[in-house]
Parts: structure tokens; sequence; C-alpha cells
């Protein structure tokens, strides 16, 4: 029997979630949703499914086992908690949620729900991040000392001016931190370790938006590690991430292949062994991975790996920045409800 998906939301991130459910056998596309009246009509003809205009409508109608959360950030956590009180399985873009309390009723809407979530941290699927885990774990390199990391990206207005909710704090619940950035922070909670304390400043220096566009960050993890972190969207064009590990015996460096150098001057690389081209390439490839084994997983007991904590935690991290850069906002944010 098919497993039965549908998507919430059909804007720009949805095309890999349908492309992954397209590429498996077992699982059947019945039903897609979007607010946008015209845009669900022509995902319906497209895809040959039933849409609707709200995901209460989509679940009592369609009644789907998974749901892909593919909505604007701000509309997260309302699909994730209905779905999982509804035993609904979910697949929920990042970020998990749009601010630290909504990610924290997700988190407790995951922990009392018989059905499985996974946040999109998709990048800990690629083959050289996890060579890098594989190696850090196994002491080869012995302890961390520290490590840094960056993503040097390019973002024009017309690219806000597309979507208007992602220049914004009440849709986008933050600007380069919460919509790109936030996939590197996420590597290096996963590979350095847990985060104890973030100082850091955001700020808005070109684009012509009301969140940020460049942001730097120290990261405090276990054991008095630090990271430093820097990003911009601000460059010419979309740089290569980079996540450059210091530990006793050896240093690991991440751009597109993982190159480790040991100290005693051994040199070994790690390839990409499938690297995305063309306007999107810096989505990676590695959405499909995520999707395919969430639904191998679905019969398991235990949680999905990448679970709703490890979203609100690096949720937590960007509002500590937040809070720091743009107290006024972020004070008035709340006052009105839009942030919390």
């Amino acid at each position: 029997m098919s497993v039965r998906a549908a998507i919430i939301g059909l804007g720009d991130i949805s095309s890999l979630h349908l492309a992954a459910i397209d590429a498996l056998d077992d699982v059947e596309l019945v039903a897609v949703c979007d607010i946008d009246p015209d845009r669900a009509a022509a995902a319906s003809e497209r895809l040959g499914v039933p849409a609707y205009a709200s995901h209460q409508a989509l679940f009592a109608g369609a009644q789907p086992d998974v749901v892909h959360i593919t909505t604007p950030h701000s509309e997260h956590a309302a699909a994730a908690i209905d779905a999982l009180d509804a035993g609904i399985h979910v697949i929920v873009e990042k970020p998990v949620a749009r601010d630290p309390r909504q990610a924290a009723a997700v988190e407790a809407a995951a922990a009392r729900s018989s059905a499985k979530i996974a946040v999109c941290f998709q990048n800990r699927y690629n083959t050289p991040v996890r060579a890098a885990k594989q190696l850090l774990d196994s002491g080869a390199l012995g302890a961390i000392t520290g490590a840094a990391a960056t993503v040097i990206w390019h973002r024009t207005a017309a690219y806000y001016e597309a979507a208007p909710w992602r220049g914004t704090w009440a849709g986008g619940g933050g600007g380069l931190l919460m919509n790109q950035a936030i996939h590197t922070l996420d590597l290096l909670r996963w590979l350095v370790g847990p985060v104890v304390s973030v100082t850091g400043t955001a700020s808005t220096r070109v684009l012509p938006i009301e969140v940020e566009d460049t942001a730097e960050l120290t990261l405090t993890h276990d054991g008095g590690i630090r990271s430093g972190f820097y990003a911009t969207n601000t460059h010419a064009t979309n740089a290569p991430i980079t996540v450059d590990i210091v530990a006793e015996n050896g240093q690991l460096s991440l751009r597109e292949n993982l190159v480790v150098s040991y100290a005693d001057g051994r040199t070994e690389t790690v390839a990409d062994d499938s690297v995305a081209t063309g306007e999107r390439a810096y989505w990676g490839v590695s959405h499909e991975r995520l999707i395919t084994d969430f639904y191998a997983r679905l019969g398991e007991v235990d949680p999905f790996w990448i679970t709703p904590a490890d979203g609100a935690r690096v949720v937590d991290i960007i509002h500590e920045v937040y809070e720091r850069s743009y107290p006024e906002q972020t004070a008035q944010l709340k006052r009105n409800g839009e942030l919390q």
C-alpha cells in the first residue's frame, strides 16, 4: 500500500519535495494546498490531484499519511502542530518555526504525538559532511579545539520582491540567518557540539529589507570550544559555504568537498558524489536523500533523527543575536504578537 503524501505551500522550495515524492515508488501524492487560489489551481491541474485553500481542509478531505510543509516561515508551526495532533507525519522546511516560543510548541506537539516529524536540515546528508561527522566521531582527529564557518552569498531586491514575506519579521521571522545561514549554523552545532552561549551582531547594510543581510557570531560550544561565524547576502555571487574545524591531530576543511589535513602530513579528500548545477545550485542535492530516508523510517519506533529540538536550538541562537541587534524592533513585534 502506498503512503499518501501532500504538500502544504507551493512556493519555490516545494519543487524539490514534489520531485522527491515522484521518485519514490511507494509514495503517492494525493493533494496540494496553497492560500493563493491561482497557484493552487495550476498545481492541481499539473499534478492531477485536488487542491485545498487551508491545511485543515486538506487534512479532512485528502486524509494524508505525511504532509510536507513548504510554506512561508510564519506558517510552519501552526501546520506542523495541527498535523502532529492529527497523527499525520510531518516533513517541515527550515526553520522549524518563526521564533523560540513557536519552536517550543512544535517540540511539545512532537512529544505528545504518535507521528514522526523531520526538520529539513538536508545538508547533513551531503557526502562530505557525513564523512566529516564520522571522522570526528571516530576520535581519529582527537578533541576539537575550534571552528569557523562562512556563508557569503548573493541576493537582490528582486528576490525579496518576488516573495515579500522573505524580507520581513512577521513573515520570515528574520533574514539571512533565518533563511540562508541557518543550515550552516546547524552544521556547526552538529559537528562541533551543542552551543551554550552566543554573542554577535546582525545588521541591514545593503538590501532594501527590514531584516538583516549580514551577521557575525561567536558561538561557545560544550567544553568551551569556540566557533566563529560570518554570513552575508551582499556578495556578487553565491560563494561556496565553508566550515573549518581544528582538532588536536589535524584539521577538516569543508567546501564543496572535504579535505582532511592530518598533523603527520597526510591529506585525504572526500568529493561530493552529486553536485547540483544551475540557478539554484545552492540548494544542493540532499533534499531527496533526507525525504527518502524519512519515508524509509516511518515504520521505526524511534523519532526521526533530525528533530524539532534540533530546529529549535538553532532558532534560539538566531534570536539571541536578534534581540541584541534589533532590540526596539523585536520588542515592538513581541508587543504586537508578531514575534513571541
